[in-house]
């Protein structure tokens, strides 16, 4: 028999999507015979304090919500050393897409019942834990308005809210300290300090960046025209932008960011925290379950 698990749900991910899929799940984990209660949440805190109630009863925290509830929930786990699964139940799922988790109910729920255990870097923010890519300056004017509308569902919200935030950007100069000893500054869009390949919905916006390498890929894009931004948009979807003169990349463990404007950090699409900030990676800090 596999693991009991505690099925922590988010009803108003996705747009209600975790909601709709919760009754196919609890019926998927019946058939394959997981032990299961379920939780339902809409607060982070709360989130936080189911995942360290089923670590303390040695169950599975199992996640079905978005990257965001993911990330809060796996600095519990990682303290405790819990073991967490993942539902998708977001609009992005960017977490299970680079695991591989299958998007589809039947599929995510034989990894709870049956994957493999990995251990996985967790990103850190000024304290604050995340598991994909914390982004600052013209990321956070998209993030804002991803969040914020009502026109769009899906992982299509990204891509719309930077367009809008495309038209209305004016460059910022972006100060970067790596590892405490070497200092980069830029005029342009945006920092990526990617602990994960990719974010906002299949955008692989740091396509070499891997989630056990103890190692941030901080991706900065400098100054271009809007139509040039234009054009590189659509490629941030196969992680070819990086090849824009414009696109500088940079690995370390840790980096500090500050700007000569105020911006909030966005990571797993949610607000996490204000300039300046410091951005590091936990090696392997995080126990989840992946497809065997």
């Amino acid at each position: 028999m596999a693991r009991p698990a505690t099925l922590i749900v988010n009803p108003s991910a996705g747009n209600g999507r975790a909601a709709t899929v919760l009754p196919q799940a609890e019926a998927a984990l019946r058939r394959l015979d997981v032990p299961f209660e379920v939780e339902r949440t809409t607060s982070l805190d709360h989130a936080r304090e189911l995942a360290g109630t089923a670590t303390a009863a040695g169950r599975t925290a199992v996640v079905l919500s978005g990257d965001g509830m993911i990330g809060a929930v796996a600095g519990v786990l990682a303290q405790d050393e819990g073991l967490l699964g993942v539902l998708p139940g977001g609009r992005g799922n960017d977490f299970a897409r680079v695991l591989g988790i299958p998007f589809d109910v039947e599929g995510a729920c034989a990894v709870v019942a049956g994957g493999v255990e990995r251990r996985v870097d967790l990103g850190d923010a000024g304290g604050r834990p995340f598991i994909g890519v914390a982004s600052v300056g013209f990321d956070s004017d998209a993030n804002r308005i991803a969040n914020q509308t009502k026109l769009v569902t899906g992982s299509l919200v990204y891509a719309y809210g930077a367009l809008r935030a495309l038209a209305a950007w004016h460059p910022a100069r972006f100060t970067l300290e790596l590892d405490r000893r070497e200092r980069v500054s830029f005029i342009g869009y945006s920092v990526a300090a990617a602990n994960s390949p990719a974010y906002g919905g299949g955008m692989f916006i740091a396509p070499a960046a891997q989630l056990d390498d103890g190692l941030i890929d901080v991706v900065c894009s400098g100054r271009a025209t809007r139509r040039r931004c234009l054009y590189n948009l659509p490629k941030v979807f196969s992680g070819r932008h990086v090849e824009s003169p414009s696109v500088r990349v940079f690995r370390a463990g840790e980096v500090s960011v500050s700007c000569d404007r105020p911006f909030t950090v966005y990571a797993d699409g949610d607000p996490i925290g204000d300039l300046p900030l410091t951005v590091s990676a936990r090696s392997r800090a995080l126990r989840v379950l992946v497809p065997s």
